[in-house]
């Protein structure tokens, strides 16, 4: 320790406790060697202490340095003092270079004791010797001395000892100076934590003092650290994500350090904690708003969530706490404000469905308590009418407008699986009510399978619909199944053939009656056969030539 080994009355070679006549026959004699060049050496230059030169300079400088009360008293707590036949018998063996047996003379006297008028000069050479150890457990124990000597009522005679007899001094200040220079002497040696674990053993008033050091500068950074934040952050809000993740992890150990000293429930720590965490959390707002603001390409609304739940791993105000609770649960709605407006949408066009069955439904059982014994509802036309209850052309529009293919893309991000299934499944109730060519237009809303399938489904409802529909109206079964519509110009070509020729004859007519009578079975086996609609297509296109030729 330099405060040791470069001490003015190590360097002086005295005793802290030196008279003024040995202070000044010392002097003299130091100054007769260094004028001839003459090495210096002193019975105080002990093995356990590092080697120094002494020049003239370095000596004029000590001995001014020990003139003043205040500064003897300074430096002998940082030396060795002889006031009894233990300090002499203890000081012997370190000449000798045995510390131990030194240290065991003056802890004899020291540990488990308090400090009295015959000891108090052992607790001082204690601590010095257990300063100039390396162990931290030898540090603590000589801090622990030097506390417990300033603190006790037989300090003053420790400084009338070093000093004057009439000069005064107060304890608090003494005590603060002492560990003001051990936190110089062990800053470049010791983590924070460290140093404070040193102190453990000292009492309350040392540990308020030491509380107040330590929070000083990790207090002072982090709210330097604040206010720059704030200031970039209002100049460039795009770059306020960047700015909240270096200000949590530029202050992280000093907010941690500040925790483990003053505890959760400090002020000073509460104060400054929900202080970082706001900022925190304001660069994540800014952030959000501006990069939506730009229609920004990043996922800044992942990053503003991170930042918040930064600040809220920080924050301890309730206010505080709940200001980040609010704002994950805003930003987490807006993480599926996609998948929401689709389940929107696509929820609006059902629930319209569901109403116009329901009254179709309704205007059926009407019809039913209203009709007489002989009459019968046409479920053929109710069920077109269920079919067309919504104009299916309209809804895609409605579909293409209100659910982007970006949307979609966001969508399949989503890692909430619950929305994820309910959008999927009213996806799946819109195809099973669109046509082909309808579910072509939206098939990038069925991002998960391919969309042939309900396409191939739909064409068979389709086909299925207006062969029910050529049959109401005495049409071609098997044409119309092959054309796919009923209104298709080779099917009225067939049917002006039926009209014109067929039954106009006897053999026609039985033809027809025949015809009417199996091929709504044929065309039942047929219809999703489409290799063979195929060839009855060709088939047919062969026959009307020669029917018009």
């Amino acid at each position: 320790m330099n405060s040791i080994h470069n001490n003015p009355f190590r360097i002086a070679g005295i005793l802290s406790n030196a008279s003024e006549r040995e202070l000044q026959k010392q002097k003299t004699k130091i100054k007769a060697f260094t004028k001839v060049g003459k090495e210096i050496k002193s019975d105080y230059d002990f093995q356990v202490l590092e080697t120094i030169t002494r020049t003239e300079d370095s000596v004029n400088k000590a001995f001014s340095n020990v003139q003043q009360n205040q500064d003897k008293v300074n430096y002998a707590l940082f030396w060795f003092l002889n006031l009894s036949p233990l300090d002499k018998t203890a000081l012997e063996h370190l000449r000798n270079g045995n510390e131990e047996k030194a240290a065991e003379i003056w802890e004899k006297v020291t540990i488990h004791k308090e400090v009295n008028s015959k000891n108090f000069s052992a607790f001082n050479n204690l601590g010095t010797l257990k300063l100039l150890s390396k162990n931290k457990s030898h540090l603590k124990a000589g801090i622990e001395a030097k506390i417990k000597l300033i603190e006790s009522n037989y300090f003053d005679e420790f400084i009338h000892s070093v000093a004057d007899e009439t000069f005064k001094i107060d304890k608090q200040k003494q005590s603060e100076s002492l560990i003001d220079e051990l936190l110089r002497q062990f800053k470049e040696k010791f983590s924070n934590t460290e140093t404070l674990q040193l102190f453990s053993g000292c009492n309350g008033t040392t540990q308020k003092y030491l509380s107040k050091k330590f929070t000083e500068g990790p207090l002072h950074q982090i709210e330097s650290k604040i206010e720059s934040c704030k200031k970039k952050r209002k100049g460039n809000k795009i770059g306020a994500y960047k700015f909240g993740l270096n200000l949590f992890t530029e202050t992280k150990k000093d907010l941690e350090f500040l925790k483990s000293l003053l505890g959760l429930n400090d002020l000073k720590y509460k104060s400054i904690a929900d202080q970082l965490a706001n900022e925190i959390m304001q660069c994540g707002i800014d952030y959000f708003n501006e990069s939506q603001k730009q229609d920004a390409n990043e996922n800044y609304l992942e990053s503003a969530q991170k930042l918040t739940k930064l600040a809220a791993s920080i924050a301890v105000g309730k206010l505080v706490k709940d200001r980040a609770k609010d704002n994950l649960g805003s930003l987490t709605d807006m993480k599926d404000r996609e998948l929401n407006k689709a389940i929107a949408v696509l929820t609006s066009i059902k629930l319209a469905y569901e109403k116009a069955i329901s009254e179709i439904d309704t205007q059926v059982a009407r019809m039913q308590r209203t009709m007489s014994f002989n009459q019968t509802i046409n479920y053929t036309k109710v069920a077109k009418m269920k079919a067309s209850c919504l104009n299916w052309d309209k809804v895609v529009e409605v579909v293409n407008n209100g659910i982007t293919i970006n949307d979609v893309e966001t969508i399949q991000r989503c890692p909430n699986n619950n929305k994820v299934s309910e959008y999927k499944t009213l996806v799946n109730f819109l195809f099973d009510k669109l046509g082909p060519i309808q579910i072509n237009k939206l098939k990038y809303l069925c991002y998960w399978k391919d969309v042939r399938t309900a396409q191939a489904s739909a064409t068979a409802k389709k086909v299925g619909s207006t062969i029910s529909s050529a049959a109401d109206k005495g049409g071609c079964y098997i044409a119309t199944m092959a054309y796919g519509d009923y209104d298709h110009p080779q099917v009225l070509e067939l049917r002006k053939f039926r009209d014109d020729f067929l039954s106009k004859t006897i053999l026609g007519r039985i033809f027809i009656n025949f015809y009417y009578k199996y091929s709504p079975r044929l065309v039942e086996r047929l219809k999703n056969k489409q290799s063979i609609n195929f060839i009855i297509r060709k088939a047919l296109d062969q026959f009307i030539k020669t029917i018009r030729n």
